[in-house]
């Protein structure tokens, strides 16, 4: 049993810059590809970024360009560093498998971007 547990929210202005970590417990963390999802208030979990097992990475419009994922299989961690950080990425930001396993969804961790 894999679980995932992300960490490095919180609150930033406009334009500032954030590091989302997901830590895996559980050795078969570097078989998957992986995913950083969000879900903003009243609004359905998106994908916005993904990476395969060989480090291949995808993007949803709205974050090419200003968010960056990577993995270090050795530590079993995904990380999501957000830059040029937008109010309309206020979300709370989760990590799993991709496609995604319905067991591994954490607890999340919120991103607000606000003055």
């Amino acid at each position: 049993q894999v679980q995932l547990v992300e960490s490095g929210g919180g609150l930033v202005q406009p334009g500032g810059s954030l590091r989302l970590s997901c830590a895996a417990s559980g050795r078969v963390f570097s078989i998957y590809a992986m995913g950083w999802y969000r879900q903003a208030p009243e609004k359905q979990r998106e994908l916005v970024a993904s990476i395969t097992k060989g480090g291949t990475t995808n993007y949803a419009d709205s974050v090419k360009g200003r968010f960056t994922i990577s993995r270090d299989n050795a530590k079993n961690t995904v990380y999501l560093q957000m830059n040029s950080l937008k109010p309309e990425d206020t979300a709370v930001y989760y990590c799993n498998a991709q496609p995604v396993i319905d067991a591994y969804w954490g607890q999340g961790t919120q991103v607000t971007v606000s003055s």
